[in-house]
């Protein structure tokens, strides 16, 4: 995905995803340059994650989403589920970070977050997996050398199940803005 160093030698390919910095040595790369999306690339994101109860219960209080239903097994038992629900800010949270490092692992900023939808209830145990789909992309008008970018992202079950979509715009640099070579990356 990404060129090597000018003045090193070509002779063999290096692995996608790094980039060469010396001889038998590459730098493991995050995310893309707005240069390098393409419109209509679909990533999918590995690896997957099975929720915990620890997840639910530890996202549920650090977010004060104190409700019943996610953290009261004997309550829980009662209602339609029969088992606590994993709250859905565990499940956008999951996905979302899931995302981050190839989608906008270079991004300056988030920009927001949209139609935000859940399909299907989420229980621990559950595996997810996500995948996204670049749906835009323009250079910012007002910030030279960086460029808005917009995706979806669905959020799946190992069973199939979509449990969530929701679409995101960010903001990401240019090759020629990159930070590289003075960050170390």
């Amino acid at each position: 995905m990404r060129g090597e160093p000018e003045g090193t030698s070509t002779e063999r390919p290096w692995p996608t995803g790094y980039r060469r910095v010396g001889e038998n040595r590459y730098r493991e790369q995050v995310g893309f340059y707005y240069d390098e999306i393409v419109v209509g690339t679909v990533i999918e994101h590995r690896p997957g994650r099975t929720v915990t109860e620890m997840d639910n219960v530890l996202m549920s209080m650090l977010s004060m989403n104190a409700a019943p239903l996610h953290i009261d097994g004997a309550y829980a038992a009662q209602g339609r589920w029969g088992r606590p629900l994993v709250s859905s800010l565990v499940t956008l949270s999951i996905v979302g970070g899931m995302t981050a490092r190839s989608t906008s692992g270079r991004a300056i900023a988030n920009l927001g977050w949209d139609r935000i939808r859940l399909s299907h209830p989420v229980f621990v145990g559950d595996t997810l997996y996500a995948q996204s789909e670049v749906t835009a992309k323009r250079l910012s008008a007002s910030r030279p050398g960086e460029g808005i970018v917009s995706c979806r992202t669905t959020g799946i079950k190992a069973t199939g199940e979509v449990v969530l979509t929701f679409e995101r715009s960010f903001l990401v640099p240019t090759q020629e803005s990159s930070t590289d070579d003075r960050t170390g990356y």
